[in-house]
């Protein structure tokens, strides 16, 4: 029996970027946010310890550094911290570590995969973050970001990979 946490973490984040985006554009408040990202982000890192001490330490790599993320982001939510910068320099270091994943998730070919495409949107989303924490970047873009992100690199990677449907390429 194969171990395999991708699929059901894909759709835990998802549960918490949702809220988060609607949260950015004036629904929900910051406390209940605060609790739903504290909860995914130890999930993740959770997840993240699990694959790798079952042989999918790739993917728990990226899980660690996007796990972190969200505790952080979790923190500054239920703290109310007004300097997010602390969260901005997180997301950097999400941001290159997701840029390097869109080259580790090619195919045996060299070809890029959907998961490289998905990498591609995770950094373009933790480099919007960044910029976002140091007043660079519209919070509300983001938050369409993050809606938009929510269904093309979570929710049809999590239900291709269940065999809902097949992977876009």
């Amino acid at each position: 029996m194969a171990f395999d946490l991708t699929n059901p973490t894909l759709i835990l984040i998802m549960s918490m970027w949702l809220p988060v985006a609607l949260l950015y554009l004036g629904h929900g408040d910051a406390k209940g946010t605060g609790a739903i990202t504290a909860f995914v982000g130890i999930c993740v890192v959770l997840s993240a310890i699990l694959h790798s001490l079952f042989g999918a330490g790739m993917v728990g790599g990226l899980l660690f550094a996007h796990g972190l993320l969200y505790c952080v982001v979790a923190y500054a939510l239920l703290a109310g911290l007004e300097d997010l910068k602390a969260v901005g320099n997180t997301s950097l270091v999400a941001c290159i570590i997701s840029f390097f994943y869109i080259f580790l998730f090619r195919g045996p070919e060299g070809q890029f995969t959907y998961f490289s495409l998905c990498s591609v949107g995770y950094t373009v989303l933790t480099l919007e973050v960044f910029l976002v924490c140091y007043g660079k970047f519209s919070a509300k873009l983001l938050a369409y970001s993050l809606i938009i992100w929510a269904f093309v690199g979570l929710m049809i990677p999590a239900f291709a990979g269940m065999g809902l449907w097949p992977m876009p390429f």
